[in-house]
Order: C-alpha cells, then structure tokens, then sequence
C-alpha cells in the first residue's frame, strides 16, 4: 500500500558547519539562495527547493538542537544529500563549480541511462550528490518488489 505525499509539509534537514559564511560562500557558487528571515552569523537557511531547505548551522548552534555529539562529517557518514538538476549539463556543471569552490570529489561520474549524478564532499566533508534524470527513459519498477533509492 502506498501512502500520498503530506502536501504543504515543510521539510528543514539541520546540517553541522565550522563556518557558516564559508558555507553560504560555498552553496551560494553551486547556485543556492538563503532565506534572510532565518539567517544570521549563526545559521543560514538554505533554499532546496519550494518546500525544503538545508540549515547550514555553525558547531554552536547545532549542538544547541541535538543531545547527541556531533559526529565528523570527514570520518563517519551519517547521511549523503542528493538534489536533482534540470539537465545532464548542469550536473557536470554544479559539480565542477563544487570542485572550484574547495569540495572534494567523491565518486566518478554515474551513467545509469535513465540517470546521470556526480558526488562530492564539501567545504565540512558532507557528502553531497546532484544528479539529472531522463522521466522517459526511468526503469519501470511497477513489477518489482525489492525497494529502491537513487
């Protein structure tokens, strides 16, 4: 059984940064905006999309949210952050501005036909993923009970 989406949800993903102006400096290259109502030297609120936004937060004001240690992006993966692109060039093209901007490559470009993304860490070694996919060309998975994930 499948479940629809929870229209007008919004969704905020809280990311540790050791600076935050670096960070935005960093984003800001690949293409980001940052909401100014809910960004200060402390966090910046990074726009992803109509509904979903990234807050870059300095180590401090992180810790203040999690009861938990922060872990180091650089020696453990908690997540990978992927967003989509509307083109394959523009893949390429986030991706090489990314590697200018100080990120660090994480894998080779992936050519699966219908799907084309390129990885990198950034600036705090968070692993990031764009990618581009082709709807006409998408596998269909209708018969298929094994689940998948880009």
């Amino acid at each position: 059984m499948t479940t629809s989406a929870h229209v007008g949800r919004l969704l905020f993903v809280n990311l540790p940064v050791a600076d935050v102006e670096r960070s935005k400096a960093f984003f800001a290259r690949l293409g980001f905006g940052f909401d100014p109502m809910f960004t200060d030297g402390t966090a910046a609120c990074m726009r992803v999309g109509e509904q979903a936004s990234v807050m870059l937060l300095g180590h401090q004001t992180f810790a203040q949210f999690s009861k938990l240690p922060m872990a180091d992006p650089t020696t453990h993966a908690l997540a990978l952050y992927c967003f989509g692109v509307s083109s394959r060039d523009e893949v390429d093209t986030v991706a090489e501005t990314a590697l200018a901007a100080g990120g660090v490559e994480a894998d080779g470009p992936e050519d699966h036909g219908f799907m084309y993304a390129r990885s990198f860490f950034d600036l705090d070694g968070h692993g990031w993923q764009v990618m581009w996919m082709d709807p006409s060309k998408t596998p269909d998975r209708s018969a298929s009970t094994t689940p998948t994930s880009v």
